[in-house]
């Protein structure tokens, strides 16, 4: 219990808000006020600790706290503008961030793997801008795909009835139609097909268009039922071959010999039979489907030509697939049994005896090529034609297929019932991304609502609704979901593109990192608001003062930290790094201005007693006093004149002015009256003040009402066992409720009981009291020692098992067609397209050997997909040179037979040794392009099978127009485009136009196997290495394709990763290091970060993820987040006063509160991704956020405190007198009296005079320490006013000079204008109090207390102009005193208007009580400071 003692002197001054204190207002959670500065001197006030350091009461660090000091000033002044300017700052604020929210509607949002994922700078984005540049954005083919497996793992698929369930359900799927843009659109006008060559004979032309069929690889293609999928729709008419001609009823070879009779002696337009019937040949059509087997050899249209009709027996599935399967044209569509069957196993032979699954491919043109084929179409020329239309034509298509195989799944159950039907698509995996993309409204609302609670029920009183903080948690929690929603749209303004990694982690994180922020200046705010020795106008910028430092700290740790982990050349994780430093920023400037203004009002609205949240209405609040009366009255009663307080706003105060009739009744000592208050919560105590009996007041001062007279005293009994006067009224009133017990009493009791302990409850107190001793005690420092090396331990271990990679199965929700797909994809797959690209600068005609040898590389690549004969599928140049070859054979032929001369050819030379001969004369040179004497110089193809060189583009463009099935089987995507050219046999001009020099052409390859990431980065390095060994050589040439889109990125992360967090902490360290002005505290908080970001890499690897670009970034925002857990602690344990484990006991009671709030804050802004539809957000993001949690709450309440206690740096501020603590500041020098009237000139007396101080003395002292108060300049709320420094009528019955103050500290002495005295009042209480159970008060117990204090003084001369005390040189003239002792008469200069301090002396007698009892003690103290 605090006591402040109020003698007849009573408090002089005007009304409160003159500065002065009133008599009872040092209490117990005054006195706390007092310890932060005492306790935590730089916390409260790193200016305090200067001075205290200047005037050699103890050692620190000047730089770091003369830092300090800058950041607190502007932070006051930061929190005081934004405390009287209120309403400004938060109208201003709110335009402001409604306006940067309007910026969310220019936000984009990016799904493109191609521009999330792929280094930015690197060779990869390189080669992807080449090939878009080359080809044009939409190039290439897009796929539709469904996979056929048995719902009984492990059984096999080869057997016809699977066949057949398979080919129904695809045969309808490929049969849909949409109607988009007034225009019906089927399979066939959208698909990839072969191109066949040009006629000039339209009615041929529309045969051969019609009978080309769309590309679909299939393991049908292995039986005679694969023709029912090739169509086409409608039976063709066909002359000699009669109506309803299908793929499934065609013999090619045939047909083509009865047109060749039929129209033999007929017009038909230049069409040369012959050579069309080369053509077919060497692209392999010959019987079609006709020879295949029937997997239902009863079926009605089973040909019979197939080999198993007649005999009516299935076929041998495993057997038919073996080797693979061939389509139409067998020369140019071979489909490996790898691509095509997945999980085969073969016997000794080599022949397939069981698969798992099925898989068929049909292929459609992409967006740019669908444009272009229907460009000069009539269908499109009244619908504005463009590549947007043909991709929305191509998305709507093949969303339709889907839904027609889930469809038909279901009508042929019967078929279907055995097998997991699978559909895919491009656009499936599109939309899959965007979904995911998207930011979740509803889970974002909810968490934000749970948060809102959070903080609502955290911050309020139960019993006190008028100091109660729900309303600010609710206001703060509110500000900071404005604040991130700016954020957002200020990010979006600055074409920041948003992902997945934004719309999924950021909003919560975001809130999470705010609300911290928020519930520090919350706690702070709480301890402050009440505070009486703060000037209610400058609690705010108090708050903002204190904990704005630490604020500032975290914040500005992590904006750098995130900004470091921009240094990651990935755009989704360099764009998630830069939106969470804006946010942090935007939430730091918005905490640090805005919410101290809303701080304000909740202080005007705590001022006017007003209830939280509904503020309109008058609150509750729990102050109670109890007032302890004697039985007699003094002998002489002196006269009060009481005036009706004045209180300065949010200061409550009791104000009595006394006057004494004369100096002898002042002196007289008299039994005077002790009230004792309860203090308000949070705080725990009382305050007893002893004025004389009739001075009691009874108006209401600004704490609370005088409780009614007949309220009945406590007896002693509830004294002496009652911890505070609180319990004291507590039970007075259970006294008197007790008579009326009702039916509810015990329901009313239990209520009261758990609401009196959630009031009495707090984080700092369980700290103080429990957590921060056992904590401190050997044994639990040992274990947690053990515990640290067990967790590194423990985290190594996990990230040893840790790999890379993430798969699509992750991203998609488990109970969709689409994951079902993925999940037997990559079981039993493994399939990509890879194309090997060659670019320009590259001598193409000259280097063709080198392209040869570049091609046969890839042979020993094992996940290369090879034929029969274990080769690689031809390519472009070889298919090119193999048309040529032909061609020089023809030629050859007709020179042979004497149909072609030098000069020209005959009627009856051949249509193909024609075009050879128009071929072997061209030159090359444009200025002169025909050479006849070429005809028997050169050869198309030379005997090492080196295309002509110098003719090289010339026979390009011949080749690929005539010769149109080979180019478009090859894929090679020449660029530029060759120029077209028909050959015409009757046409003469024997000029070819020359082709551009190639800058793009590919090679096509199938990979297969790939089923894991490591495998995948394994085969990407292996064709990187061989690309570059080419490179080497001169062919500028890389790989394309998914593999090395979506899996390149994972060769170099754990490089990228490893550096982004070297720079996070580099950056952590370095700002640390600046703040703090402290390596040592900086360095074991970067090293805690590196702990919190091993052990969460660690449990990566326990929970089965895999390092991908998203949990790259949740290890770099794990430092951001520990940051939070790290710093509050290791500032609280810097900025306290005492021993290791003092001050972490200390930084633990006032710490822990934040830093559990918002651990909790952050795990309730990210629980609502536990309910999200994506595995992935649960697995990658909430579990990875909890653990971070988890783990940040070890690592900053539990092993930084122990590692603190045992290797921590010292403190910012060492006293060298107590080690605990520092003496009470001292008062800055005040200014200068505005009347020098009310000035004196007295100077301290010794200790020979201490004892007969004249009482003329006595007032011009008073109306000095009054006129001193009432100056208004000079008061600094970094020294604190201490209650009952003035106006006490204390007993001082010694006063001296301290010794050495002088001598010792000469040097330093000099420079100051004050002087040290000490001061040993002694103080006595005497309370007299009455038992309950006594009748008008016959019975009384009196106590007398008596303490005697050694205080040290220290008096300052007034410096004029209110201006700050400076250090300067004493001057060469010195006045001295000549009652100072000779000693210190060369080291004292004491100005000659030093106040004189009064004393009197006065003697206590022992009370009686009627009874006849008397109890007496006596405490004394020598050593204590004031």
């Amino acid at each position: 219990m605090a006591i402040a003692v109020a003698g007849q002197g009573g408090v002089e001054g005007g009304d409160c808000g003159s500065g002065s204190e009133s008599s009872w207002s040092t209490t117990t959670r005054s006195n706390s006020k007092h310890e932060d500065i005492c306790t935590r001197t730089s916390w409260a006030d790193a200016r305090t600790a200067l001075v205290h350091i200047n005037k050699g009461r103890a050692t620190g660090s000047h730089a770091a706290l003369w830092l300090r000091t800058k950041l607190q000033y502007q932070l006051l002044h930061l929190g005081l503008f934004s405390s009287k300017h209120a309403g400004k700052v938060i109208f201003v604020a709110c335009l402001v961030l409604a306006t940067f929210c309007v910026g969310l509607k220019t936000a984009t949002i990016l799904t493109d793997v191609e521009r999330l994922w792929v280094e930015e700078g690197g060779r990869l984005e390189k080669e992807l801008a080449y090939v878009e540049s080359t080809l044009g954005p939409g190039s290439g083919n897009t796929k539709q795909i469904l996979i056929f497996t048995p719902k009984d793992e492990g059984a096999s698929i080869l057997n016809p009835q699977a066949l057949l369930a398979h080919l129904n359900v695809l045969r309808q799927a490929t049969q849909v139609k949409i109607d988009m843009f007034d225009i019906s659109w089927s399979l066939h006008d959208i698909c990839y097909a072969p191109d066949f060559p040009e006629f000039d004979n339209y009615m041929l032309q529309d045969i051969f268009e019609k009978l080309s069929p769309c590309s679909i690889i299939t393991p049908l293609d292995c039986f005679w039922e694969g023709s029912k999928l090739l169509g086409p729709e409608y039976g063709l008419n066909i002359p000699g071959q009669g109506s309803g001609i299908r793929w499934s009823n065609l013999h090619p070879q045939r047909v083509l010999d009865k047109m060749q009779k039929t129209f033999m002696g007929q017009h038909t337009g230049g069409f040369d039979f012959s050579a069309f019937a080369d053509f077919m040949k060497r692209a392999g059509i010959t019987s079609g489907y006709l020879e295949k087997p029937c997997l239902d050899p009863t079926d009605t249209e089973c040909p019979l030509e197939a080999p198993n009709k007649l005999s009516q027996q299935p076929p041998n599935v495993g057997a038919e697939l073996t080797g693979g399967c061939y389509g139409f044209a067998a020369n140019f569509m071979h489909w490996p049994a790898d691509l095509i069957v997945g999980a085969a196993q073969t016997n000794k032979t080599g022949h397939i005896v069981r698969a798992e699954a099925l898989q068929s491919i049909v292929e459609l043109m992409g967006p740019k090529y669908l444009y272009e084929y229907w460009h000069d179409n009539y269908r499109v020329h009244n619908i504005d034609w463009s590549q947007e239309k043909a991709g929305k034509i191509l998305n709507a298509w093949q969303h339709k297929f889907t839904q027609e195989v889930l469809k038909q799944t279901a009508l042929q159950h019967n078929e279907t019932r055995y097998f997991n039907v699978l559909p895919f698509s491009s656009a499936t995996l599109t939309d899959l991304l965007r979904d995911f993309s998207e930011v979740p409204i509803f889970r974002v609302i909810i968490g934000y609502v749970f948060m809102v609670l959070y903080s609502m029920i955290s911050l309020a009183r139960l019993t006190d609704s008028v100091r109660s903080g729900a309303g600010l948690g609710l206001a703060g929690v509110l500000l900071v979901s404005v604040s991130v929603a700016a954020g957002l749209g200020f990010c979006a303004l600055l074409n920041l593109p948003f992902n997945a990694s934004t719309t999924q982690v950021l909003p919560f994180l975001a809130l999470g990192l705010g609300v911290d922020d928020m519930f520090l200046l919350a706690y702070t705010f709480a301890d402050t608001a009440d505070n009486i020795n703060i000037p209610y106008h400058e609690r705010v910028g108090e708050v903002v003062k204190r904990a704005g430092v630490s604020v500032v700290l975290t914040s500005v740790c992590n904006a750098c930290a995130f900004f470091a982990g921009a240094l990651v050349p990935v755009p989704a994780l360099r764009a998630f790094c830069l939106q969470a430093a804006l946010l942090v920023l935007v939430n730091l400037v918005a905490t640090l201005t805005v919410f101290p203004a809303i701080m304000s009002l909740d202080l005007r609205r705590r001022n006017h007693q007003q209830m939280d949240i509904f503020c309109c209405f008058p609150g509750n609040f729990s102050d109670h006093f109890i007032t302890i009366q004697s039985t007699k009255a003094p002998s002489q009663t002196l006269p009060i004149h009481q005036h009706v307080p004045h209180c300065e706003e949010g200061r409550p105060r009791l104000q009595m002015h006394q006057r004494s009739s004369s100096p002898q009744s002042d002196r007289e000592h008299a039994k005077k009256k002790v009230v004792t208050r309860a203090l308000p919560l949070p705080g725990s105590g009382t305050v007893t003040q002893v004025v004389h009996p009739g001075h009691l007041p009874q108006t209401q001062d600004c704490w609370g009402q005088v409780p009614p007279p007949q309220q009945p005293t406590p007896s002693l009994e509830s004294i002496a066992s009652a911890a505070s006067s609180r319990d004291l009224l507590d039970r007075s009133d259970s006294s008197v409720n007790n008579r009326y017990i009702g039916c509810g009493a015990i329901l009313s009791a239990v209520l009261s009981w758990c609401v009196s302990i959630w009031s009495s409850w707090s984080v700092g107190l369980l700290c103080k009291e429990v957590y921060g001793p056992f904590l401190m005690r050997g044994p639990v420092k040992v274990l947690t020692v053990f515990a640290l090396f067990a967790s590194i331990g423990a985290a190594v271990w996990g990230v040893s098992h840790v790999k890379d990679g993430l798969d699509l199965t992750d991203i998609v929700p488990r109970d969709t067609p689409e994951f079902g797909f993925l999940s037997a994809q990559q079981k039993y797959f493994g399939f990509y397209n890879m194309f090997a690209v060659t670019q320009g600068n590259f001598e193409y005609p000259v280097k063709q050997k080198l392209l040869h040898e570049y091609h046969e590389a890839f042979t020993r690549v094992h996940h290369i997909i090879k034929n029969d004969d274990g080769g690689l599928p031809e390519f472009w140049l070889s298919l090119f040179r193999d048309w040529l070859i032909g061609l020089q054979n023809s030629f050859d032929k007709d020179w042979r037979d004497g149909c072609i001369t030098q000069e020209k050819w005959h009627r009856n030379a051949s249509e193909e040794g024609i075009l050879g001969y128009k071929l072997l004369v061209q030159t090359g040179h444009v200025d002169n392009p025909i050479d006849h004497s070429l005809v028997t110089e050169v050869r198309l193809v030379n005997n090492e099978g080196i295309i002509n060189p110098k003719a090289f583009y010339n026979y390009l463009t011949a080749w690929v127009s005539n010769d149109a099935l080979a180019y478009s089987a090859s894929q090679a995507d020449l660029r530029p485009e060759p120029r077209p050219w028909i050959h015409e046999p009757f046409d003469t001009e024997l000029r070819i136009p020359k082709s551009q020099p190639l800058i793009y052409a590919q090679l096509p390859f199938y990979l297969h196997n790939l089923a894991d990431t490591a495998t995948i980065t394994a085969c990407i390095e292996e064709v990187r290495t061989i690309c570059q060994r080419y490179e080497d050589q001169g062919l500028p040439n890389f790989p394309k394709g998914v593999p090395f889109t979506f899996w390149e990125q994972y060769i170099k992360l754990r490089f990228f990763l490893v550096l982004a967090l070297l720079a996070v902490h580099g950056a952590v360290f370095l700002v640390l290091a600046i703040v703090l002005m402290n390596l040592w505290a900086a360095a074991l908080v970067v090293l805690l970060l590196a702990l919190l970001v091993l052990q969460l890499f660690g449990v990566l690897g326990m929970l089965g993820i895999k390092l991908s670009a998203v949990p790259a970034v949740l290890l770099v925002l794990s430092v951001g987040v520990g940051v939070e857990f790290c710093v509050h602690v290791t500032v609280g344990f810097l900025t306290s006063v005492g021993g290791r484990e003092r001050r972490v006991q200390l930084a633990l009671q006032h710490m822990a509160a934040p830093v559990l709030h918002g651990a909790a804050s952050t795990l309730i802004a990210s629980v609502m991704m536990f309910f999200s539809e994506f595995d992935f957000i649960r697995r990658y993001f909430f579990y990875v956020l909890l653990a971070l949690t988890a783990l940040g709450i070890l690592d900053g309440l539990v092993f930084l405190p122990v590692l603190l206690s045992l290797v921590g740096p010292p403190a910012e501020v060492v006293p060298r007198l107590h080690e605990d603590r520092l003496p009470t500041p001292s008062p800055p020098p005040s200014p200068a009296p505005m009347s020098h009237s009310h000035s004196t000139s007295g100077r301290s007396s010794s200790r020979r005079q201490s004892s007969n101080i004249s009482s003329n003395n006595r007032d011009r002292m008073s109306s000095s320490r009054s006129s001193r108060r009432n100056s208004g300049g000079g008061r600094s709320s970094m020294y604190p006013n201490l209650p009952g420094m003035h106006g006490s009528n204390l007993s001082l019955t010694t006063i001296t000079e301290e010794p050495g103050s002088s001598c010792s500290r000469s040097s330093s002495q000099s420079l100051r204008s004050s002087h040290e005295i000490v001061v040993e009042p002694e103080v006595v209480v005497e309370t007299t109090t009455t038992p309950s159970s006594s009748v008008d008060g016959q019975h009384q117990i009196t106590t007398k207390v008596t303490a005697t204090a050694k205080v040290h003084l220290e008096l300052h001369t007034p410096l004029g102009g209110g201006m700050e005390p400076t250090v300067r040189s004493s001057g060469g003239n010195v006045r001295r005193s000549s009652r100072h002792s000779s000693s210190n008469r060369n080291c004292c200069n004491p100005s000659s208007s030093t106040h004189t301090t009064n004393s009197s002396s006065t003697s206590a007698g022992s009370g009686q009580t009627n009874s006849g009892s008397s109890s007496s003690s006596d405490a004394e103290d020598d050593e204590q400071n004031t």
